[in-house]
């Protein structure tokens, strides 16, 4: 699955740590996100949607 994070993080000038905070998990699931490399529950893509002003849709790439 790809993301578009990166890019929405550098919209509103986020640093993986900051997004992390403001979704309540490690900066470690958000790298893994941005890779790729984890399936967010739908609960975890819908809080970082909201967190970077987007849609599930818009944010993720099925």
């Amino acid at each position: 699955m790809k993301t578009r994070i990166k890019e929405f993080r550098a919209k509103y000038d986020l640093t993986q740590e900051d997004l992390a905070k403001k979704v309540g998990v490690r900066r470690e699931t958000i790298v893994f996100l941005e890779k790729g490399k984890y399936i967010p529950s739908l609960q975890l893509a819908h809080d970082v949607a909201k967190a970077l002003k987007t849609s599930i849709e818009e944010l993720f790439i099925f």
